[in-house]
Order: C-alpha cells, then structure tokens, then sequence
C-alpha cells in the first residue's frame, strides 16, 4: 500500500511539474515596487520573450511558472527600468573623448585641465565642456586672454556646462573667420572696448569651425554613454537634439544589437528634419521611437540669455533673447501640428514660456492628446501656471539645486516664486517628466530624486530645503521617473511600471530609496540593469 502512495505521489509532483509554464527568468523574494495604476508592490515575477508575463507573491508566480534562470533578490528593492525625460545621450558619450571642465573652482583651473589634456592627447583642435563661472570666486565671464598666450597655435573652444555659452581662443576665431564686427540674431558676440572676449553666447557659437566626429567616434561615444547610463539604472533615455545621420547611425546600432539602450528621439528642429521628418511620419521600433522635434526657444539663465519679461535684476536693461522671432515658432508649430510628431520646446526664460505655450495654445485648437511639451519650464509668470493645463511639464529636480545659489541674483525674490516650481506645474498639468539634462547636470537618477524630494544639495544645504513648496513626494518622483516619462514620449502601454506585457526592463537597487532616510538616497547603487529581461550591467 506504502509503495501504491508513494507512485502516486511522484506522478503527482511530475504532473505538477510538468504543467508549469517554461519560462526565461523568474525574479522571487524581492520588493517590487510595480508603479502600476494602484502603485502595488509584490514579491515576485515572471519573463518570457523579454515582457512580464506575471506579476504576484513568491507562491503565485512559482506555482505557475518554471525557469532555469532564476534571480533571488534577497529582499532587495526592484523598480522599473529608469527612463531620464531629458537628457543629451550621444552629447555626454562624445564627451568622454573630449577635455571635461566640470566643477572646475577657478578659470585657472579650467585652463589647466586643458594643459594637461593637451600633453596627453595633442590634438589638432581642443573641445570640451562644463566650465561654469558661477561656481568661481569670481563670477564673471572669462576672457581670452590667457588662452591666447597658453594655445596660440590650437584652436580651443570649451563649452560652458549649460551648452548656451562656448569660451574661444583668438586661434579658433581666426579659423572660423570671425571678426570684432561680428553680430548674431538669437546670441551674442560678447565685446568689451570693442574687441571679443571670447565669449560666444547662443546662436554665436554656431559659427564656430569644430572638427565633426568621426564615424568611429560617434560608435565608441554611444556604447560609452550607454555603459554609464545601464551603470546608473537608465533603460530609456530622451535625447534632446539629434540630427537625421546621428538617428540613421543608433537605428542601424540597435538592429545589429550592438546598442541595446531603448531611445526617444527628438529631432533637431531645423528645417531640414521638418520637412524630412514631418513627410516621412513616425519611425517606431522597440528600441527606437522618433516622433517629436526639438526647438529651442531662449538661452540659459546662468549665461543671461534665457528670455525675460523684465530685465535681469543683476545687468542693467538685459532682457535676454529668443532663439527666433515669435512668427518663426508658429510657423514651427503649425508645420509640426499639421503631421503627428510631438513639438518639445525648450523655455526657461518666463517671457519664452509664455509666448510658446500661447503658440501651442493657439496652434493646437481642436487637437486632442498632442502631449505637446515645454522643456525646463524653468521661470514661469504667475498668471502663466494655467496655461500648463494641457502642455506636459519636462523638468530635472537638479537644476533648481545647482542654480539656487544665484537664481534669485538674477531674477529677484518675486520672480524666483515662479521658479524651479515642480509641484505646482505638478498641480496644474497632473504629471511630470523628470530628467537630468545631462551632461549639463550629473547622470545619476538618485540625485534626480534626491532634489525632487529633498531639496537640498549633497552638503545638506538649505538644511530645511529650498522652496519646499514645490517638492515632489517618494511617489510622485518615482512616477516622473518612469511612467510619467512613459506617458510624455506616448510609450506608457509597453514601459514605465512593471505589468504583464511590457517590457522587462527593472532594476536592482541596494537598497530601498522609498523607505530610507532621504540624505541616503544619493549613495544608492544599482547592482543590476536589465533590458527585456536581459541582463545588461
């Protein structure tokens, strides 16, 4: 009888076995934070053809579901895959290949990162990126000087940390055959007793004769931008500006497998890809989506150019200045609104935030779910807030902690309330995107979320935060960093949360950053990325 027990009970366990459904991972014993509708979290799921399958406790799933990869988190926090809503991907990959000034303390500093880039590389034209005067002793726009006695022989240009200034030696000025009478629509040749400096602001910069990359090099940039992006947890990234061969270039990359980073592309808003892209329609992969443009509307405010209402509180009868006179941004906008892309316009200034929302306001009547968006967003009028009703908020939570030393400097304790103001764009709208605007900020997420939530620099400065009143919750920021951003490059139903049928991409954290001490949160590391259940870092 003992014998007649024990073949049923094996027949049974093999039946058992047997009707489980095979599939590529299992993750168990984790916390899983799914930022689904109900913001649920669970223990456990499923992988199969690189999408959730199921979702549920450690019993459910395993009692369903068999696989030979199976990941025990060991009560880890997973998340969704993070997507940063704004950032400049092959921009930060170009340049690990350049001089990188960031944090530099000093313009001696500065120039002598560059003399010791030089002795180690020798290049025939120096580029690089990060110098920020605002971080000096003194802070003001430096001259040419000193470059013109250190490289009187190689052209230099180094582009300030926001990307709307560039610093040129006379070398490079001469190459680019730009003179003392020199004047621009949309910049500044920045003069003093009627000779350059050297500082180029805006359209300015665009005169400049830089060496364009390589094809060797724009591949070894992509593949070291998406090694520090699967580094930090980054699944999807928004890159804010590309041109026709730069998309043509990760396309072809991500066929081959080579570059396994998913993409929303803005194009560039020249009016070549107008009329290239606006033609062609859509282009739609599961790695690359292209459907929205780019335009840039002002300037930075830590140069003085993003577009005022009034003057600058620090310079005299300064305004600012708009990229393009407001007749070109309608005509932008109706081309754009005539095909079905999305118009992503970078504002900061709040004479520039209002005069394109205005733009979008008129040009989309009778447009239903355009998801239109307004990048930054960083000063906005008061009575303006309203017009975010139906235009989705895109900003990054670090701007506001690096320019809270100087923001009111230039804008005054009035306008500075319509600053960096997160939750009530938030309030107004419903969602957010949150990025980083890398590399002009640091690609790390956690010091996305930490400035979201905390407010607060990594010395614990403002110790109560600054303006906290626009604070975003763990939840809300959690949400700006995934499905938000989802929702604002029109991917919600296939990424942002962890629900059957979307894409497996999460993210391994080592420790919990919804529960921990806020000041934690910045030294969180990921100790895993994966893309369609593959595991990637």
């Amino acid at each position: 009888m003992k014998k007649i027990l024990l073949t049923i009970t094996t027949i049974g366990l093999l039946f058992s076995c047997n009707s489980k459904q095979e599939v590529s991972l299992i993750v168990k014993n984790a916390t899983i934070y799914t930022v689904n509708k109900n913001f649920e979290t669970a223990q456990s799921f499923a992988v199969k053809d690189g999408k959730f399958i199921a979702v549920g406790s450690n019993e459910e799933i395993q009692e369903k579901y068999s696989a030979n990869n199976i990941v025990d988190a060991n009560n880890k926090a997973v998340f969704p895959g993070f997507i940063d809503g704004h950032c400049h991907f092959y921009r930060l990959g170009l340049q690990q290949q350049k001089v990188d000034v960031t944090g530099t303390k000093s313009y001696d500093e500065v120039l002598q990162k560059l003399v010791d880039f030089q002795k180690e590389k020798n290049v025939n034209f120096i580029t690089g990126r990060g110098w920020d005067q605002n971080d000096w002793e003194i802070k003001e726009f430096p001259t040419k000087n000193k470059l013109d006695s250190i490289f009187p022989d190689t052209p230099v240009a180094i582009t300030r940390v926001d990307g709307h200034a560039m610093l040129v030696n006379q070398k490079a000025l001469e190459i680019s055959n730009i003179s003392a009478n020199a004047t621009v629509e949309g910049g500044e040749f920045i003069k003093e007793n009627g000779k350059l400096t050297g500082v180029l602001i805006d359209n300015a910069m665009d005169f400049i004769k830089v060496p364009a990359p390589t094809k060797s090099q724009q591949i070894q940039g992509l593949l070291d931008a998406e090694k520090i992006n699967f580094d930090y947890g980054l699944t999807t990234v928004v890159d804010a500006g590309l041109d026709q061969p730069v998309i043509e270039l990760i396309d072809s990359l991500q066929n081959s497998n080579t570059l396994k980073i998913r993409m929303y592309a803005m194009v560039s808003a020249t009016q070549k890809n107008l009329d290239y892209y606006t033609k062609k329609g859509i282009i739609k992969t599961n790695r690359l989506n292209v459907r929205s443009f780019k335009v840039y509307g002002d300037g930075a405010l830590g140069s003085r150019g993003a577009a005022m209402k009034k003057p600058y509180t620090d310079r005299d009868n300064h305004f600012g200045a708009l990229i393009y006179p407001p007749e070109r941004y309608k005509e932008i906008a109706e081309q754009i609104a005539a095909s079905d892309y999305q118009m992503n316009t970078h504002a900061i200034g709040d004479s520039t935030n209002y005069l394109i929302l205005k733009t979008y306001q008129d040009v989309l009547k009778n447009k239903t779910d355009r998801r239109w968006r307004i990048e930054h967003a960083q000063i906005v009028d008061a009575p303006d807030f309203d017009l975010f009703k139906n235009v989705v908020p895109s900003v990054q939570p670090t701007h506001a902690t690096s320019d809270m030393y100087w923001a009111e400097d230039r804008v005054g304790k009035e306008r500075i309330k319509g600053g960096y103001a997160f939750k009530k764009l938030l309030n107004t709208y419903g969602k957010v995107a949150l990025g980083t605007d890398y590399p002009v900020e640091n690609v790390n997420p956690f010091l996305t979320f930490y400035a979201a939530v905390a407010r607060k620099d990594l010395n614990n400065y403002p110790e109560n935060g600054y303006q906290m009143e626009n604070a975003l919750t763990r939840e809300e920021t959690l949400k700006g960093m995934t499905i938000w951003n989802a929702y604002a490059n029109f991917e919600e139903n296939e990424k942002g949360s962890i629900e059957p049928g979307k894409f497996a991409d999460f993210i391994l954290l080592d420790q919990d950053i919804m529960k921990i001490t806020v000041n934690d949160v910045p030294k969180t590391k990921v100790l895993a990325t994966y893309i369609n259940g593959e595991k990637v870092k």
